[in-house]
């Protein structure tokens, strides 16, 4: 059989949850996505920051293990950019004779030379060929905004822009100039002489949430039903994001409506836009050739707990990520409950494609359970993300195996909550003796990943200041 094409479609800061059936979001395409797939409804993010989360997509490695522990622009080089002798999926692919293209935003080191990870047309946000797209386009930042909302900072800081709706239109922002970049890539591959994998990294919807008139309108503010833990007080939960909630707390409830319409918005156009490559491909007869992904780094809190963006916390609203995989080879509307990580994709997309596995410990394949009709083949019961603190040197840990979810704090107290019983993390069980065998059950867990990757800032912390975590290393 010949090897498939692979469209990659990546979103920024995109909510699990927006793919729920019973969801306000308005995403016609990506449901008929997941008719013709695979939607795995409990995935997740390693790591809640955009650089590391991507690093760790395409390179199956977890944070401490490719090195990028934030962002790329915030601190020093040797602490955020991926090397280039990690090996990245993409390589793999271009060995195996694909014809490789990269567009829009790329963010895991600062040469922005994709060529070298494997990307054959480089057309990242700062290459010649998206520049030359760009020209006479708008960013977030322009055209006339027709409703904004900020939040107030403390004396002395500058107050941002948190959400707004503008009338510069879809395809003169980045959500349509990337999509055009991507179209004319494809539309390139016609010959089939050679199998292609198209990745295409959307910035939007990342804060701030800006969307254009159209999308805004196909939404009442008025009837928005925002998340039960919107105005959870935090009790018993860490006093870091109950200070991080000062942030928002002037906040009426009209805003927080207003922010969650453009957030919708926001996703409902990039909808739109991925529609046009899933129209292209569908015209063309090479949809049933092609392996379709659509994913996103991390999340978004909007408002959940009183809090927005994305890390200090470890609740579900950012490490629950949406992802639909369809294909060949790929069961048809299937919801899976497998929980898989982003870093996972590296070995499975490899494996679908029959290239050269990268031979790592911190990822595994999940191609079987896209294969089976349950979407449950093997056991994929278990999951683990790292945190290494943003800006702040802080650290955490989540780690969930089964209903049962364990936020590792080394700020703060630990959190442990029950998913199925407290779906939006309102009861912290940590300090319920009768949970105590479930944070056993899962630090075991925790010590065995960061002894099989070799997380030794971890697993050598006998010093006592560093004993942060309920039970030690050594636990048997």
């Amino acid at each position: 059989m010949a090897a498939p094409n692979i469209l990659f479609l990546m979103t920024d800061q995109m909510q699990g949850r927006v793919l729920d059936p019973d969801h306000p979001c308005l995403t016609p395409n990506f449901d008929r996505l997941a008719a013709r797939g695979v939607r795995l409804a409990k995935a997740y993010t390693p790591n809640a920051v955009c650089s590391p989360a991507r690093a760790s997509l395409m390179t199956g490695l977890l944070p401490h293990s490719h090195g990028v522990l934030e962002v790329i622009h915030c601190v020093d080089e040797d602490q955020c950019c991926l090397r280039t002798e990690r090996p990245h999926w993409a390589q793999r692919l271009q060995e195996a004779g694909y014809r490789t293209g990269y567009f829009g935003k790329w963010h895991v080191e600062r040469s922005n030379d994709l060529t070298q990870f494997g990307w054959q047309v480089d057309g990242g946000k700062k290459s010649e060929r998206s520049r030359a797209a760009s020209a006479g386009g708008s960013g977030k930042g322009s055209g006339t905004f027709t409703l904004r909302g900020t939040n107030e900072h403390p004396e002395g800081y500058r107050d941002s822009l948190l959400y707004g709706v503008t009338d510069v239109p879809p395809e003169n922002r980045g959500v349509g100039i990337t999509t055009d970049l991507a179209l004319r890539f494809l539309r390139e591959q016609t010959d089939g002489a050679a199998p292609w994998c198209c990745f295409v990294s959307i910035t939007e919807p990342h804060d701030p949430f800006v969307t254009g008139e159209e999308a805004f309108s196909r939404y009442d503010v008025d009837d928005v039903e925002l998340s039960p833990n919107v105005g959870n007080d935090l009790a018993g939960q860490p006093g870091l994001y109950r200070k991080a909630g000062q942030t928002w707390k002037g906040m009426t409830q009209r805003q927080k409506q207003e922010a969650a319409v453009c957030y919708w918005a926001s996703i409902t156009e990039i909808d739109a836009q991925y529609g046009r490559l899933l129209d292209l491909l569908e015209t063309s007869g090479q949809l049933d050739d092609t392996i379709v992904v659509l994913t996103s780094d991390h999340g978004e809190l909007l408002g959940a707990h009183g809090l927005y963006c994305k890390n200090v916390s470890g609740f579900e609203e950012v490490y629950n990520i949406p992802m639909i995989v369809s294909g060949p080879g790929v069961e048809e509307g299937v919801l899976s409950d497998a929980r898989v990580g982003l870093h996972d994709l590296c070995p499975t997309l490899l494996e679908l494609a029959d290239a050269e596995a990268i031979d790592v410990p911190d990822s595994r394949s999940f191609a079987s359970a896209l294969r089976d009709g349950s979407g449950s083949a093997g056991d994929f019961t278990r999951g683990f993300a790292e945190y290494h603190g943003g800006r702040c040197r802080l650290t955490q840990r989540v780690i969930w195996d089964g209903a049962w979810k364990l936020c590792w704090n080394g700020f703060d107290f630990d959190e442990l909550y029950n998913l199925d019983d407290d779906p939006f993390e309102m009861d912290n069980r940590i300090d319920d003796a009768e949970a105590d065998v479930h944070v056993r059950s899962l630090m075991q867990f925790a010590w065995k990943v960061v002894a099989d990757t070799g997380d030794a800032a971890l697993l050598n912390s006998h010093y006592p200041i560093l004993r942060l975590a309920p039970y030690g290393p050594d636990l048997a």
